[in-house]
């Protein structure tokens, strides 16, 4: 067991936020004032999500003001669970077109045998 593995606790639930996640609108916004200290971004064309949105799907998704008010996105979360998808649905594919192949194979080879039992021609004379 990885060291990883032991330290970590309850795994699958920012997992099944995903999809509602996923399907949560991006936006594309410029903030009108400084949001960290030290972090300039007046007029900076940025392209995320709307906190109060991602709550919805996954409150720990978010980081909370002093008031407790959604204040920003954990995208340190969000991009890990969306490369940890991209990485399924890459297997998944790759699981998929070797089935693909196989199942192609194995019809060219039905097709073969077909065409090797399949009656010659035959020709009808009428003597009328």
């Amino acid at each position: 067991m990885k060291r990883s593995d032991r330290s970590l606790v309850e795994t699958s639930h920012l997992q099944s936020a995903l999809p509602r996640i996923i399907l949560t609108t991006w936006q594309d916004f410029r903030q009108t004032r400084r949001r960290q200290p030290g972090l300039e971004s007046d007029g900076v064309s940025q392209l995320g999500l709307v906190a109060e949105d991602v709550e919805e799907a996954n409150p720990d998704l978010v980081v909370r003001d002093k008031e407790g008010k959604p204040y920003s996105v954990r995208y340190d979360q969000v991009n890990a669970m969306l490369l940890n998808e991209f990485l399924k649905a890459r297997r998944q594919i790759d699981a998929q077109q070797k089935q693909i192949d196989a199942l192609t194979a194995g019809l060219q080879k039905v097709s073969a045998q077909l065409e090797l039992t399949k009656p010659a021609p035959q020709t009808v004379l009428n003597n009328q």
